[in-house]
């Protein structure tokens, strides 16, 4: 599989933020966001060919026992249900980062933290019609959704750029028909920087007090800013 980086950090987002974390980052991802914060593993993506068993010993050279399958996009990656299996027989809890646009098919997993797209995320014209149409077509599987509900714990998370993406998010969580309470649901402002962050936070939990969701702060941009391997 392609990597493009493996480090250890802290989990700056969702539940388990805050907790010490080995990222294992797989490059190559079948959207196109356009604000995506990961370039180098999406839309050019690089990195190195690693075994799995290349990978498990990267892994085991860090101190930390949560792990972090993350990407681009990780599960379009070869090898991805025999390295999740290695790494859970190991005694490492295993976080999923997903776009949630494959289905799991029994993949090894502690918690899969789902971040379905919203319509802001479509690439602007750096990008041909036929990646602009893939990227609509896949960005959003309610099947999908469901699918990794139903397979374990789970987190559901959006990047929001303005307060009127609320609508939409609602309408994407009645139109899975899982009944997924408020406080699985977590908001995260869109940006890179801190100054951006903190400009839109305010009105973020704001909105979250007002539902019920779950402010969900980017804690990496504030600790080491937007940069590879935090």
């Amino acid at each position: 599989m392609l990597i493009s980086e493996i480090f250890h950090s802290i989990q700056g987002e969702g539940e388990l933020i805050g907790v010490p974390s080995v990222f294992v980052r797989t490059s190559g991802c079948n959207l196109r966001c356009n604000w995506c914060d990961t370039p180098y593993a999406s839309w050019q993506p690089e990195g190195n060919p690693m075994t799995v068993d290349e990978v498990v010993a990267a892994v085991a050279a860090f101190p930390a026992k949560h792990v972090v399958l993350t990407g681009g996009e990780p599960m379009i990656a070869p090898g991805i249900h025999e390295l999740a299996f290695q790494l859970q027989e190991r005694g490492y809890h295993l976080t999923i980062e997903t776009a949630a646009t494959v289905a799991p098919r029994g993949i090894a997993c502690d918690l899969a933290s789902l971040s379905p797209k919203l319509a802001h995320s479509a690439p602007d014209a750096r990008l041909d019609d036929t990646w602009r149409k893939k990227h609509e077509e896949l960005r959003w599987q309610p099947a999908v959704v469901e699918s990794w509900i139903a397979a374990g714990d789970y987190q559901l998370k959006f990047v929001v750029g303005a307060e009127s993406d609320v609508a939409e998010i609602e309408a994407m969580i009645a139109e899975t028909g899982c009944g997924i309470p408020a406080r699985k649901v977590l908001l995260m402002p869109e940006g890179t920087t801190v100054a951006v962050l903190r400009e839109r936070a305010g009105w973020l939990a704001e909105l979250c007090k007002a539902r019920g969701y779950r402010y969900a702060p980017r804690l990496h941009v504030e600790l080491y800013g937007n940069k590879r391997g935090t």
